[in-house]
């Protein structure tokens, strides 16, 4: 993906002001920012679900406006933030709906599309709970469906935000090692939205930090997720302590506070 000089805006509000990056296959991006920031909203726009003030931005050479919906949904999956389940779907056929835009003119999926799907509740550690209704699910397992479907969806583009929200540490671990296999092995891009500094940088290959007034900061992880450029993204202190052989990021004590600890 390649954006050129892109624009965000919220009404009068600026997000993101001539944004201009390149999302290879391998990468992992992860996007930082406050609460409000325009992650969220950067996200969409890259699904091409969202409208572009100015610039523009181009998937496999082609600008998202002149995809048509169902080519694009081949090209790219999207996980959302939070999803409201109206119907009592099974969660095999939550994932089987990512199966759509391969299917062409066929109504029903084939038995490949459901080996598919199958293999993808399976990596997600979901595959008991194929037939089960998924409002009976836990936030984190719902989350893993939610997950599944997207890795169903068979595309070279993954644009994931928070994907391990509600997640046990158990589980954001294996979403972080699973990603790191899509991208090392699979040749897949990733750009996802994460508040977990820690995890981010474990997998991330590079940063795209929103400063929540229109600028930004992109490139890679290393020279990006530093302690004075997360400070000033986030407005709050973060201290990094290397340790055994890691990078960890933790919110600094004020002098006040570390006296009282």
């Amino acid at each position: 993906m390649e954006l050129h000089e892109l624009t965000l805006r919220i009404g009068e509000r600026v997000l993101v002001e001539r944004l201009s990056l390149s999302a290879r296959p391998g990468e992992c991006w992860c996007v930082i920012g406050r609460n409000g920031a325009g992650k969220s909203t950067l996200l969409r726009a890259l699904a091409g679900l969202h409208p572009i003030a100015a610039g523009t931005a181009s998937l496999d050479g082609r600008p998202l406006h002149a995809w048509p919906p169902q080519q694009l949904a081949t090209r790219r999956a999207y996980l959302p933030q939070g999803r409201d389940d109206a119907f009592g779907y099974r969660a095999i056929d939550v994932v089987l709906a990512s199966r759509h835009p391969w299917q062409g003119s066929t109504y029903w999926e084939s038995e490949q599309d459901l080996e598919i799907a199958c293999r993808a509740l399976a990596e997600m550690d979901v595959g008991g709970l194929a037939q089960r209704d998924v409002r009976s699910l836990s936030g984190g397992e719902r989350q893993r469906v939610a997950m599944a479907a997207a890795l169903a969806q068979d595309a070279p583009l993954l644009l994931l935000d928070e994907p391990t929200s509600a997640l046990d540490l158990s589980h954001q671990v294996d979403m972080m090692a699973l990603l790191a296999r899509l991208c090392g092995q699979a040749g897949k891009t990733v750009v996802m939205v994460s508040h977990d500094l820690n995890l981010a940088h474990g997998v991330a290959s590079h940063a795209l930090l929103l400063m929540g007034d229109g600028a930004w900061r992109a490139g890679p992880a290393g020279e990006m997720m530093q302690a004075a450029l997360l400070s000033q993204c986030l407005r709050a202190a973060i201290d990094v302590i290397e340790h055994g052989g890691r990078r960890i990021f933790l919110p600094a004590l004020h002098q006040e506070q570390a006296q009282h600890g």
